[in-house]
């Protein structure tokens, strides 16, 4: 298993490859609506389990806190706990970028994964794409 900070657009298909897959194929959102402005301001890691793309996420600075974003694993990788490297994953660069809080748009489904990993909600429900959110946060 290898994590990769995406350095370059290049580097960045594979990233897109898992967000195409889960968020537009399985979760049916608009192709168009998943690839954002936010793409070039933000940093990509990739999940690479036997150098296959496997999960990706995104995290933004906004007024110095970290916005973990674009989460996801491929359906066939889940519940194997690569979800939480991720998460791990952009928290980690968080603390390099002396972010003090993590905040993320969890979908309901995953709520109680975030809560596992010490998130708690802070948002009523909110409807993204068709798909019911909580805002989340944590302090790091």
């Amino acid at each position: 298993m290898e994590i990769k900070r995406i350095k370059n657009k290049e580097e960045r298909k594979d990233a897109f490859y898992i967000r195409l897959k889960v968020f537009v194929e399985e979760q049916g959102v608009p192709r168009e609506n998943e690839l954002d402005e936010y793409e070039d301001v933000s940093e990509h890691i990739v999940l690479y389990k036997d150098k296959l793309p496997v999960a990706t996420g995104r995290i933004r600075i906004i007024h110095g806190d970290a916005k973990l974003q674009r989460i996801c694993v491929l359906k066939e990788y889940r519940k194997l706990g690569l979800g939480k490297v991720i998460i791990e994953s952009l928290e980690s660069i968080a603390r390099e970028k002396d972010c003090k809080k993590a905040i993320l748009g969890a979908q309901v489904q995953a709520k109680e994964f975030y809560e596992k990993l010490g998130y708690t909600q802070s948002s009523g429900l909110f409807v993204d794409e068709g798909i019911p959110h909580v805002e989340m946060t944590k302090q790091l």
